[in-house]
């Protein structure tokens, strides 16, 4: 018992460590100082619907907390996409979740990413990208290009550090809704669902 309390505290540690090393060599590109909290990757596996026999798309995966949520949720491995712009991320998901089709891509750019996945319709998108550090413009460029490959209804579900939304509301385009506030989340996460039909 004590070994295994010991083992889980050291994966812990590692992955906080990679994650703090992934912020300081690219803070734009890694939006907190912790990972995701395992609460908070819960709640954001929970919008995917396992019975729509549609895949995932994950966007900023990271140290892979969410990964780990959305398989549990009963998500196959070989039916969730995951883009993650860093090499070392992306080297250390792919060693850690067998079967999950990894992209090291930027997800800014979906088209060369998802090239040979162009006509995929998704179920839901589960995002982690720090959109604060991009410009607004970038911001719901990247949001109309993700509903273009749901489903009407489905969402594009997206944490953030910030109490309001890191997209301007567009009502002729999309809806968004609050989604909920995980205080057990270093710093506390605000999670947000945007979606259209």
């Amino acid at each position: 018992m004590e070994l295994r309390l010991k083992e889980r505290l050291g994966r812990k540690f590692d992955e906080e460590l990679r994650f703090f090393k992934g912020w300081i060599d690219g803070p734009k590109q890694v939006g907190a100082i912790l990972p995701t909290s395992s609460v908070t990757a819960r709640r954001m596996a929970s919008v995917i619907d396992p019975a729509s026999g549609l895949p995932v798309l994950e966007l900023g995966p990271g140290t892979g907390i969410i990964t780990k949520a959305i398989l549990k949720r009963g998500i196959a491995p070989q039916n969730l996409v995951s883009i993650e712009y860093s090499t070392p991320f992306y080297h250390h998901l792919t060693r850690s979740f067998l079967g999950v089709n990894f992209i090291n891509g930027d997800a800014f750019d979906l088209d060369a990413t998802l090239a040979s996945l162009k006509d995929t319709r998704f179920d839901c998108v589960i995002s982690a990208i720090p959109l604060l550090s991009f410009p607004m413009e970038r911001r719901i460029a990247l949001l109309e290009d993700l509903l273009d490959r749901l489903p009407p209804g489905r969402p594009v579900i997206q944490i953030t550090y910030s109490p309001v939304s890191p997209i301007v509301a567009n009502p002729d385009r999309y809806r968004i809704k609050h989604y909920d506030f995980v205080m057990r989340n270093i710093p506390p996460a605000q999670l947000w669902t945007y979606s259209r039909g």
